[in-house]
């Protein structure tokens, strides 16, 4: 499994970013052993020393541990905090692409899809099909969240503010997914946005129908500028959500399992019965 030669990053953020995505994808579990320092060097044809560097970058992000005179293994952990990123990568490695999306604005995910876009469109990756589903709050109604910091009220000038920037993520998605169905570089790409009523209190990314990652959204006291006037707000911080990850790949009767399809379940809900088409 050689490097990509054309991927601009340094050898050993490959070799890191390939090994972290195994490990949180579950082909290494914890508590397994990894190949040895050799054998890696081997499998991506890239020097020891640069598979030493990886394997610090996911030692000093706690996903493996050394054992002196054992060898290097998975962490054994309980769900925790993980990146977004490596799994959104991996699943346009697939041959169909699903990817639901429940939250405030899209910003994040818009960002982490940029790369495997990019990917598909310079022929690097090939899937046969992308679906994509943004399930959003309406900014056309009033909001219990976010709100004035002084009466604890919606605010129509902060909800025009929010909505340029959904629009912006969100079309932006849309434009790039439906764009490589038009270009015969996918043979089937959809993307779709619907609002809801309700205020946002989480964000729920749903992958290829295997993964969940949940991360509740903070709310914090946040001074915004909006129509020539500050205004303190209670406003739901995305960036600094924790996301944690589920998969369906556990056995039947794990949390993890459960949990994805308990998450298919509700976005099915909520995209079905009360949310509507936004319309541009």
């Amino acid at each position: 499994m050689a490097l990509d030669p054309d991927d601009p990053r340094p050898p050993y953020v490959q070799v890191a970013n390939a090994l972290r995505a195994a490990i949180l994808t579950r082909k290494f579990t914890a508590g397994d052993k990894l190949p040895s320092r050799s054998e890696l060097a081997k499998t991506y044809n890239v020097a020891p020393m640069t598979v030493q560097n990886a394997l610090r970058e996911l030692r000093e992000e706690g996903l493996i541990v050394s054992r002196q005179g054992s060898g290097v293994f998975v962490r054994e952990r309980t769900e925790r905090p993980v990146g977004l990123r490596p799994h959104i990568e991996r699943a346009f490695e697939a041959q169909h692409v699903t990817i639901d999306f429940a939250g405030f604005s899209g910003e994040t995910l818009h960002g982490v899809m940029a790369e495997p876009l990019d990917k598909i469109r310079i022929g690097r990756l090939r899937p046969e099909s992308i679906h994509v589903r943004l399930l959003l709050p309406d900014p056309g109604q009033p909001w219990s969240l976010p709100v004035t910091v002084e009466d604890k009220a919606d605010s129509p000038g902060f909800r025009q503010r929010a909505e340029e920037i959904m629009r912006r993520h969100t079309l932006a998605i849309v434009d790039s997914v439906t764009e490589l169905a038009q270009l015969g570089l996918v043979n089937e790409a959809t993307a779709e946005i619907r609002v809801h009523p309700a205020a946002p209190l989480f964000k729920l990314y749903l992958i290829n129908e295997e993964e969940a990652f949940f991360g509740f959204y903070p709310v914090r006291e946040h001074v915004i500028t909006f129509g020539g006037e500050t205004q303190a707000m209670y406003d739901l911080m995305g960036k600094d959500a924790i996301l944690f990850h589920h998969s369906a790949n556990d056995d039947d009767t794990s949390t993890g399992s459960q949990y994805v399809d308990q998450a298919k379940t509700w976005f099915t809900s909520m995209w079905t019965t009360v949310a509507k088409e936004y319309t541009r």
